[in-house]
């Protein structure tokens, strides 16, 4: 209530304005002309900016000064002045009504924002900016803005001689899927640092994704159709490459002396959660990645991004045109050239990671 008064501090000089004009003009106009009626529009004015106790308050003046009026004007007995006082009452009351309702609905939604936003950061660890050998950025651009939480994940974990990494995207909505998303990112740290091999940590999230499954299809239809696409990456600190094994995930973008190539896998294996149709060798793949080197991962939010004449994001182009820097200045640069692209609102939730080798 007290942020009422205080955001509607000086705004609320405009209704009371109102009401002593209107005052005014109704004392000076002929006495068949009656401009009482008008002053409905303080307490209405009001309710656009303030809470309920400040437009209650503008009403009881606007009452208070069409009685004065009536008064001066001998006009409180007839019974169209009655009727104008009884509307203006019932109006000024519904406007109360209205800003309560309003104050309260926003309080709701700043309510769940500030409980997304908890949920993201529990799901979504900040990636430390360094890790071994590596400089990393990453972000997280949900397409609806009272959410901030969705099926897109990354994760980090480093081992003793090499960093491991992995984005994915949860194929599902709802809570089936931020489910999926929360309980494959701790089944991928869990394993990234106890599994010996890349092909080891693989199997070991079909596994966990695939028994997740399974007991959630009890709870919700809907996840009986969820899978998981993902790219997890391992790359060593004393040799200049990248390990990969990519199920059903879009390329990730490597940028060398401003030229862009995507890491297509030769032999790609299916989603996580699908494996038991395929029974995939998850084989990883090497791609060099020398010092200077900048990889971007990114979910297909990204790529499927469209403007209004429905052309997809041209990431590869638009990379291209990337000055150079940072991965925190990449990631920057692709965040705010999609927005710009697809007009400030994204259709499908997209995260992206940049990756940059450094020296010593």
């Amino acid at each position: 209530m007290r942020h009422s008064w205080r955001s509607g501090g000086a705004l609320v000089l405009i209704p009371l304005a109102l009401v002593a004009v209107i005052s005014v003009a109704d004392i000076l106009a002929p006495r068949d002309i009656r401009l009482t009626a008008l002053l409905v529009a303080a307490p209405a004015i009001t309710a656009s900016f303030a809470g309920p106790w400040m437009t209650g308050l503008i009403g009881v003046v606007a009452i208070a000064a069409q009685v004065l009026l009536d008064l001066h004007g001998d006009f409180l007995g007839t019974r169209t002045m009655q009727t104008q006082l009884v509307a203006l009452v019932v109006v000024s009351a519904f406007l109360v009504v209205f800003s309560f309702l309003r104050d309260r609905h926003k309080e709701q939604l700043t309510r769940l924002r500030s409980v997304s936003e908890a949920a993201q950061r529990a799901l979504l660890r900040p990636i430390p900016p360094r890790v071994g050998p590596l400089t990393i950025a990453s972000i997280y651009l949900a397409a609806d803005e009272e959410a901030q939480i969705g099926g897109d994940l990354y994760a980090v974990a480093r081992g003793t001689a090499a960093t491991r990494l992995v984005i994915g995207d949860v194929r599902g909505k709802g809570l089936p899927s931020v489910s999926d998303a929360a309980l494959f990112l701790g089944s991928f740290r869990e394993a990234a640092r106890r599994r010996a091999s890349l092909p080891d940590v693989v199997v070991y999230l079909e596994e966990s994704v695939g028994a997740d499954l399974e007991q959630h299809a009890a709870m919700w239809q809907e996840a009986m159709e969820n899978f998981i696409t993902a790219a997890v990456l391992e790359i060593p600190d004393d040799e200049p490459v990248i390990e990969m094994i990519d199920c059903g995930h879009p390329p990730p973008l490597l940028v060398r002396d401003h030229h862009v190539t995507f890491l297509e896998a030769a032999e790609p294996s299916p989603p996580l959660g699908l494996g038991e149709l395929a029974e995939p060798a998850y084989r990883p793949e090497s791609f060099p990645f020398d010092v200077g080197d900048t990889l971007l991962l990114y979910t297909d939010g990204v790529i499927e991004a469209r403007r209004s004449d429905g052309t997809f994001y041209p990431l590869a182009e638009r990379v291209a045109a990337w000055p150079g820097g940072d991965p925190e200045a990449l990631v920057e640069h692709v965040r705010d050239d999609l927005l710009a692209y697809v007009g400030g609102r994204l259709g499908d939730d997209a995260a992206m990671v940049a990756i940059q080798r450094v020296a010593g």
